[in-house]
């Protein structure tokens, strides 16, 4: 093929016949294909060919392959009634590369692409199950920030690695550059007994969250009072301790600190890692010295990921149960988040990917 994409097309059939065959056709897809081989026979390029009917250039290359290797039988496949063709390995392949390279598709987009570039049509109950076998997944998208590093996971790895080496009597929370004094653990701290590892995270339910579908017969509303949520919801997520949660007024430092000497508060014994994301109440000099003293050593997430933490799932859970429940006051709402909050943390299910893939070599010196 040259530069201008001629092809030396096959000439299964004369001239007459082709447009004896046009004269006689009534589908319109199998005119166009016929249209596009009589263009290709009268010297267009493949573009040109592809534009007269209104084609992409992959589609006509797949056209002129097919037509050259079978003739009318493989250009032109039955578009009768019934179930549509299915499409063949190579083609799944080719519909695949389509798909990864402008995803994400709606469902909606993807028949169309299978009808202009495959001329193919699913019944749209079919077309979740054709695309599940084709191996593509079904989801929210999450929105990757700017800041994420792409060895995300390898950061956290690493330091997940290095909050468990025990070798070094240099202060896990302690940075180039940080004064000298107050590194030192409060004297009614046991950090002997193992370790006891958790997730912190902050969210903001609120109690007119709407997060779950319902049915209803008629008008599908909730009648709610003005109830308003206004601090915090500071949670500690503990894969083999006690979870906790919070309420501070704020998020500044001090409130933070208060709610870690909670977290230790609730596991007297061992010593804690805490996972937790780069909020600048969390990462600055006050916050880590007093987790150090309380024989906390915190791991931070890489920047821009907080999928990494496996306390979100939880806050999506909570808000979801939560969502339907109605309350009268804000304490009674405390209340209700505490409640679900412990309820859900007793599970380890959220973690269990986290587990397998930055735990694995080191469960062992959990308590």
């Amino acid at each position: 093929m040259s530069e201008d994409r001629r092809i030396e097309i096959v000439r299964h059939l004369s001239e007459e016949d082709l447009d004896q065959l046009l004269s006689e056709a009534d589908d319109d897809k199998i005119v166009r294909r016929l249209t596009f081989v009589k263009n290709l026979y009268e010297g267009d390029t493949l573009e040109e060919a592809a534009n007269r009917v209104g084609k992409s250039q992959s589609t006509s290359s797949r056209w002129a392959r097919r037509w050259n290797k079978g003739g009318l039988g493989l250009l032109t496949p039955n578009f009768g009634a019934g179930r549509p063709p299915k499409l063949g390995e190579d083609e799944q392949e080719e519909l695949l590369e389509l798909l990864r390279k402008g995803q994400p598709w709606k469902s909606q987009e993807v028949q169309h692409l299978l009808n202009e570039e495959f001329d193919v049509e699913y019944h749209p109950v079919y077309l979740g199950k054709f695309l599940k076998k084709l191996g593509l997944s079904r989801a929210i998208p999450r929105t990757k920030r700017p800041s994420r590093p792409e060895n995300a996971e390898e950061i956290l790895e690493e330091r997940v690695g290095d909050a468990f080496d025990e070798d070094t009597d240099e202060p896990h929370n302690k940075q180039d550059g940080d004064d000298e004094e107050g590194w030192v653990v409060d004297d009614e701290i046991c950090t002997d007994g193992g370790t006891v590892l958790g997730f912190f995270d902050t969210s903001q339910p609120q109690p007119w969250d709407n997060s779950q579908r319902l049915y209803y017969v008629d008008d599908p509303h909730i009648t709610r009072p003005l109830v308003r949520h206004d601090e915090p919801t500071v949670g500690f997520y503990a894969l083999n301790g006690e979870s906790v949660v919070s309420f501070p007024e704020n998020q500044e430092k001090e409130q933070i600190c208060a709610c870690l000497e909670r977290v230790r508060e609730q596991n007297p014994v061992g010593r804690i890692l805490l996972v937790l994301d780069n909020f600048s109440s969390h990462i600055c000099l006050y916050t880590r010295r007093r987790a150090h003293q309380l024989g906390i050593d915190l791991v931070f997430l890489p920047v821009g990921s907080p999928d990494l933490n496996p306390i979100e799932p939880v806050w999506k859970s909570l808000r979801w149960e939560a969502s339907p429940l109605i309350v009268e006051s804000a304490e009674e709402f405390r209340a209700l988040v505490t409640d679900l909050f412990e309820r859900l943390t007793d599970r380890v299910s959220f973690a269990v990917s986290w587990i397998e893939n930055f735990l694995a070599s080191h469960i062992q010196k959990l308590s």
